[in-house]
């Protein structure tokens, strides 16, 4: 009876590890020898653009099969564009990943105007960082608090309509008595940027902190940070005010600038259109969460000042179900705040 059971358990275990075995080699077959595009929604030079480089050859070192991962940018309509590409037209597989714009969120959540899909359709695979965005001014600027923003209108350099940088210029004005004047067109971070040094624009509507501290190693002697925005105040510019510190004696104006926060706590995430099956899913999450731990990345991003504050994938998801299921009425008056008439 004792060699029988023995006997039984000495297969079982072998069966455990053939298992194991062709499940590692069933993964490695559905990517090995593909491609793997991650597109961004802006141009080359901005915070996307540096995650996602940063991001990608780690992808490729931990999906097994090892694909080559490469990176497409697609800029237009302030990220709508490719992520509209990615929900309709893009493959299926596992072979398109798209870090989304931190604007849409906020867009589907106050009607969705341009969208063509829903963000809780796409499989999240994870967040990269949590870092908290900012409005600033170049240093020439006189515009040196939110304050001064109200006494005459600043120009600040944006993308589109679907992103962040027009979004928030709007909701300053309506929350605050801001007098921002979005310049749209600027295909992505490194080009407003510009914008700023050359004095096109007196600022740039917003960018994540380690964003900025990616471009401009002194970036604190560079901008005149006037707000950030975030859950918690960024320990580096502890001195700056939370847009909900601003609006806190208002509860109604309190509670729109508490949805924005946690929709722009979602910096900048990783995704997979809908309809991709669920096991490629599960590989690309697994290869994402090793990724953003590996010490190899995480010692390049400190290089570039990148922040690496990382969600997974389901941790993703929750927040976009939870933002996505606010009251109406905080969601009609963060309507009112972006300026949506419809």
């Amino acid at each position: 009876m004792w060699i029988c059971r023995k006997a039984a358990i000495v297969i079982v275990s072998v069966v455990s590890v053939l298992a194991g075995a062709v499940n590692k080699a069933s993964a490695q077959n559905l990517f090995e020898g593909k491609t793997i595009t991650i597109t961004i929604g802006f141009g080359p030079g901005g915070a996307y653009d540096s995650y996602t480089r940063l991001l990608a050859p780690f992808l490729t070192k931990y999906i097994p099969g090892n694909p080559i991962v490469i990176v497409a940018n697609r800029p237009g309509a302030g990220g709508m564009s490719a992520f509209n590409q990615a929900a309709k037209t893009a493959p299926k597989d596992g072979t398109l990943i798209h870090i989304a714009s931190q604007g849409l969120l906020l867009t589907e959540v106050t009607g969705g105007e341009g969208l063509q899909a829903s963000l809780a359709e796409f499989h999240w695979l994870g967040n990269i960082t949590q870092s908290n965005n900012v409005t600033a001014t170049w240093f020439t600027s006189s515009i040196k608090s939110m304050d001064d923003a109200k006494k005459r209108e600043v120009t600040l350099a944006s993308s589109g309509a679907g992103s962040t940088s027009s979004q928030m210029a709007t909701v300053y004005n309506n929350l605050l008595g801001t007098q921002f004047k979005p310049i749209m067109g600027y295909e992505g971070g490194a080009s407003a940027n510009l914008a700023m040094e050359r004095g096109e624009t007196e600022g740039r509507a917003t960018n994540t902190w380690s964003g900025y501290r990616a471009a401009y190693p002194d970036a604190k002697a560079k901008l005149n940070i006037l707000v950030q925005i975030g859950l918690r105040r960024d320990p580096d510019i502890a001195d700056v005010p939370l847009l909900t510190e601003l609006v806190k004696n208002d509860p109604r104006k309190h509670a729109v600038a508490l949805l924005i926060s946690q929709t722009l706590a979602l910096a900048r995430c990783f995704a997979v259109p809908p309809g991709t099956p669920i096991e490629r899913v599960e590989i690309l999450r697994k290869a994402f969460d090793a990724a953003v731990k590996d010490p190899e990345l995480l010692a390049q991003a400190a290089k570039q000042e990148l922040e690496i504050s990382p969600m997974t994938g389901p941790e993703v998801e929750t927040v976009i179900k939870q933002v996505l299921a606010a009251p109406d009425d905080i969601k009609r008056d963060a309507k009112t705040a972006l300026g949506i008439t419809k």
